[in-house]
């Protein structure tokens, strides 16, 4: 139980806080600290008149708390103590957060969230996001306290070490029971509201009146940090407009930044605003010891359903620490050992470091068993649903597994020399739809350029708030909550693939998201059309230029740049597959022919040959083009092939793909003993030297574009067979 000086601190920071966020609905405001300067105070008195009625405490009704009280506060220290032991070892870390969010978390996982903790992949699980995910130990504490095997006492030890279940920030990929990556701020809401449609459009395709077999839940907490980011601001709205009803958001309201506080740079009424956003918008303003009230405004999120929740939750950082609670200090160092100790006397906790009570372990054991009942009784639910209705439950059991339909790939077209030419993005585009008919989880859609970028599914509606059983998703101009969405999508389900879209060069607004994807391995398919000068008219601020080169420089990331049908339609095919994996195609505006040589199995290499004239692995030199530089590439060996010269054209159209073949493969492409090479592509020549080598010549652009028609840019900057033809002839 916490001791008389910790209740009577918690009592001053709590109307601290509530003068400065404004009064309650009497009318009544408790007073600031003496310490605030007359101008702060003034503010204060600002937010007080300009909050809206509309915003409310959480429901003042009884909620029967299933847990002895005492238990939840010894669990709720628990948490606590658990954060402040592995950050005061590891001598690194943010115990703040996981001090003062340890109420709401407490009750989430022990009394609100469905889950199996010896399965944290079962599909009807409730979804948990920490957006603010430097408070990571809060997620580890409540997963070990849970039963998830993934985080045993040994882990909590080795938080922030080389090689543990505990990384600094949450990894779904190091962590089972950790749903997405989390750090970089704002991106955790983002991919919460992915998850919350993928629940929202799974129920509406695969439930039925008498078989509900989709139905679960996505809570975040996010902080002030969170808020702050445009990208929260994005995906929010977005959820908004959707309706995501299931999807309930926790803000953790303690006005404390790495600077100190928010009052410095973060004014705005978060209430007034969510509510513009389409939200609905409840305040517990006793954060730190109203479990009732928090049990309360959870009860009242679910019963809206047709606008996603957040709750405003007022807290003290560092909650329970004599000298450092609400400040910047405890934000991200350990306490120290003489303010763990203060902490400890504070809170009256006369444990051990590391060590949960007894009564603490024999409460939160009971989730093993009550999960495992959870999953069973759904298992059974989902095999009379699969009796009665087999067709939809064989596309669900797709998506929840991931495994691909039997022939799925025999969808792609084709084609032949004779083919129509065609702008890959036009080629995208017929990818798309012909997956969209046979993969089950295919959805996607673009921020505001389904038109340009063509990659709206003609056989589907819009998901909309009262269509969510449709594949085509409107972002609007929102390209980074955009991908962090997607991000979402992907890590909900094996089975769920989602592409998004955009002009190659508005990647640079949604790059966090992008590396996201890459980092927490999410197939998301980034479909980026105008991919080069080719656009034309528009100019440098539309041309991408260094962008290439960045994502092959980004790990776990395939940059595929395909030429014609046949090697978009390989692209596809590899997306597709790689479900951990991002692929990012880069796409021509401008009209390309169908090349001889060119296949979707050649593009699985990631480099191949499209046509050679020479004999033994000998020729005199080797061209390399990606997408519509390949095209320019072939026309110049002819030219050469006149003058009785052997020449290779090599398609490099992925190169992640081409490191992973073999030696021998990689020499039979590119002859260690052939040093004459010329690569072309529009776009930088950065990292070109490793493919043409020491001796080799790259033809590209290493400036940036400018607005004229397309062949008058081609010509200007360079890019044309005449110029392969002199770098060639350079080499005999």
């Amino acid at each position: 139980m916490a001791s008389t000086s910790s209740l009577a601190l918690s009592q001053a920071l709590l109307a601290r806080a509530i003068s400065h966020h404004g009064s309650d609905q009497r009318g009544v405001s408790l007073p600031a600290f003496s310490r605030a300067s007359a101008s702060s105070r003034r503010r204060s008195m600002s937010k007080i008149r300009s909050l809206r009625p509309l915003v409310r405490a959480a429901a003042v009704e009884t909620v029967e708390a299933s847990t002895d009280a005492s238990i939840v506060d010894k669990s709720v220290n628990s948490i606590r103590f658990l954060a402040i032991d592995a950050v005061e070892k590891a001598k690194s870390g943010h115990p703040g957060l996981p001090m003062g969010c340890a109420p709401m978390a407490h009750i989430l996982y022990d009394e609100v969230m469905r889950y199996n903790p010896k399965n944290p992949y079962w599909f009807n699980r409730d979804r948990f996001v920490l957006s603010a995910g430097h408070g990571c130990m809060l997620l580890y504490a409540l997963l070990h306290l849970a039963g998830f095997d993934s985080v045993q006492v040994e882990d909590l030890k080795e938080f922030r070490q080389w090689g543990s279940k505990t990384p600094g920030h949450p990894e779904n990929f190091e962590t089972p029971g950790i749903e997405v990556t989390t750090g970089p701020l704002g991106q955790g809401i983002a991919n919460a509201v992915g998850l919350a449609l993928a629940e929202k459009h799974l129920a509406a395709r695969f439930n039925k009146p008498d078989a509900e077999v989709v139905d679960h839940y996505t809570y975040a907490i996010l902080g002030d940090g969170c808020q702050m980011e445009g990208i929260s601001n994005e995906a929010c709205s977005l959820a908004g407009h959707w309706g995501l009803g299931k999807l309930i958001a926790f803000y953790d309201d303690n006005h404390i930044s790495i600077d100190g506080d928010t009052e410095i740079a973060f004014t705005e009424n978060v209430d007034q605003r969510f509510e513009a956003l389409g939200w609905h918008v409840i305040w517990v303003k006793n954060g730190n010891t109203g479990y009732d009230e928090i049990r309360a405004a959870i009860k009242e999120a679910k019963a809206v359903t047709d606008k996603p929740t957040l709750i405003k939750v007022t807290t003290t950082i560092g909650y329970g620490s004599p000298n450092k609670a609400n400040s910047y200090s405890v934000h991200g160092a350990a306490l120290g050992e003489k303010e763990v100790e203060a902490t400890r006397n504070n809170l009256g906790w006369p444990y051990e470091p590391f060590q949960v009570p007894a009564d603490v372990k024999s409460h939160w054991s009971r989730h093993t068993p009550e999960g495992a009942t959870l999953e069973s009784d759904w298992t059974a639910k989902y095999a009379a649903y699969e009796k009665k209705y087999p067709e939809e439950a064989a596309e669900l059991k797709s998506i929840i597994t991931g495994e691909l339909p039997a022939g799925w790939e025999k969808a792609l077209p084709t084609y032949t020399p004779e083919s129509p030419g065609d702008a890959t993005r036009n080629l995208s585009q017929q990818c798309l739809n012909a997956l969209a008919k046979v993969v089950p989880g295919f959805l996607g859609g673009s921020a505001d350029l389904a038109s340009s970028n063509m990659t709206l599914l003609k056989a589907f509606g819009d998901f909309q708030k009262a269509t969510p059983e449709e594949r085509n998703l409107r972002f609007g101009v929102r390209e980074h909550g955009m991908g962090a969405i997607c991000n979402g999508i992907a890590l909900h389900s094996p089975g769920l693939i989602p592409y998004c879209a955009t002009f190659f060069v508005f990647t640079d607004y949604m790059r966090g998201a992008m590396r996201i994807s890459a980092l927490s391995e999410a197939g998301v398919i980034y479909v980026m059309t105008h991919d080069s000068i080719g656009l034309g008219e528009d100019g440098p601020t539309h041309q991408p230029i260094e962008h290439i080169a960045s994502f092959r420089a980004m790990p776990n990331t395939l940059m595929f740049r395909p030429a014609d049908g046949n090697e978009t339609a390989g692209a596809y095919k590899i997306a597709v597959t790689k479900r951990k994996t991002p692929s990012i195609l880069a796409l021509s505006r401008q009209k390309l022919p169908q090349l001889p040589g060119t296949s979707i199995e050649g593009v699985e290499k990631g480099g191949y040959t499209i046509s050679d004239n020479s004999s033994g692995n000998k020729p005199d030199v080797i061209l390399i083009g990606t997408g519509s530089e390949l095209e320019i590439a072939a026309q110049a060996a002819e030219v050469i092939k006149k003058e009785g010269k052997t020449v290779r054209v090599v398609s490099f159209v992925c190169w992640e793909l081409f490191d992973e073949q073999s030696d021998e493969y990689k020499e039979s492409v590119l002859p260690s003993a052939v040093s004459a090479r010329v690569s072309i592509e529009a776009a930088s020549t950065f990292g070109w030297g490793k493919i043409v080598g020491g001796q080799g010549k790259s033809i590209g652009i290493n400036s940036f574009g400018a607005s004229a028609p397309a062949p008058l840019l081609y010509k200007e900057f360079g890019i044309t067979i005449e110029a392969v033809v002199d770098a060639a002839k350079s080499f005999f």
